[in-house]
């Protein structure tokens, strides 16, 4: 009896120390213009165009395909719950961008940038969200200077070891 009892409270014991859905995203609130974890980083910037209607905001992704070999980002209203694809799920080779009008952002505020750490999975392995464009991004008029930007900000947040640091 001593022995069931035993193994019922290991078995209880395992139980409790094993996550809830082995599944489940991690999940990021970025809240500054750049961010950065062990395999991604990415940096935000405005590109302005001749008037509001082409002014793109511009999302650059570098993520280490070892770790997160996939990404897609959508636009979610989360009001209505309606979402609106920003870039479908691409493999993260090199550099990946999303570019969408600004205007974009009044009906769907909430962007998600989710990285699958494999192909044959529908969950992703970390989320990233964003309320909003963040405060500090910056805005060019030039697409080299948004360039230039956008690959040194990504080379401080990465050297600062973490997210969301100016």
């Amino acid at each position: 009896m001593k022995a069931i009892a035993l193994l019922a409270a290991l078995a209880w014991a395992v139980a409790l120390c094993m996550p809830a859905d082995a599944d489940e995203a991690r999940e990021a609130h970025g809240v500054g213009d750049a961010y950065a974890a062990p395999g991604v980083a990415l940096a935000w910037g405005i590109l302005h165009g001749a008037d509001e209607a082409t002014t793109r905001v511009v999302v650059r992704i570098v993520a280490d395909p070892r770790v997160y070999p996939f990404v897609a980002a959508i636009g979610i209203n989360p009001f209505s719950r309606r979402e609106q694809a920003l870039l479908p799920r691409m493999q993260t080779e090199g550099t990946v961008e999303i570019r969408v009008p600004r205007a974009q952002y009044a009906d769907f505020p909430r962007t998600e940038i989710r990285f699958y750490a494999a192909a044959a999975t529908d969950s992703a392995a970390l989320i990233v969200f964003y309320l909003g464009v963040p405060d500090t991004t910056p805005e060019f008029a030039t697409e080299a200077n948004l360039d230039a930007y956008l690959v040194d900000r990504i080379a401080r947040a990465r050297a600062a070891g973490s997210a969301d640091k100016r």
